[in-house]
């Protein structure tokens, strides 16, 4: 399962939520076997970020945690479509998106424990 936190300085309106989400239901689909039948978006406006010794308003700061990904399969064109995708909507410059990666080995959904080791 995938997650995707995101964090702006500035408010989303309802709008840019709506099309950030339907865009990154599209642009998971660039890892293998994930999609957005299984991806968990969360969206943290009104974040006090800080860039360079000074706080900035036109930035966006995204999470990507992917489980049973290690070898990061597909995210050269996952980074490039995400940035593309939030500079396009926000109006922001591609220099302000930074993304981080995480990889999950272990989950739980339902109760159930579900380990990449095994």
């Amino acid at each position: 399962m995938p997650f995707i936190k995101v964090k702006t300085a500035f408010t989303l309106t309802y709008e840019q939520e709506t099309k950030l989400k339907e865009g990154l239901g599209k642009v998971i689909e660039n890892v293998p076997y994930k999609s957005e039948q299984y991806l968990l978006i969360d969206f943290e406006d009104q974040q006090k970020l800080w860039l360079k010794g000074r706080k900035s308003e036109d930035i966006v700061y995204i999470e990507g945690a992917v489980f049973a990904n290690e070898c990061h399969f597909g995210y050269e064109d996952f980074s490039r479509e995400i940035t593309d995708l939030f500079s396009k909507i926000l109006n922001i410059s591609k220099d302000k998106i930074y993304i981080r990666y995480e990889d999950i080995s272990a989950w739980s959904i339902a109760g159930n424990y579900i380990d990449r080791t095994f």
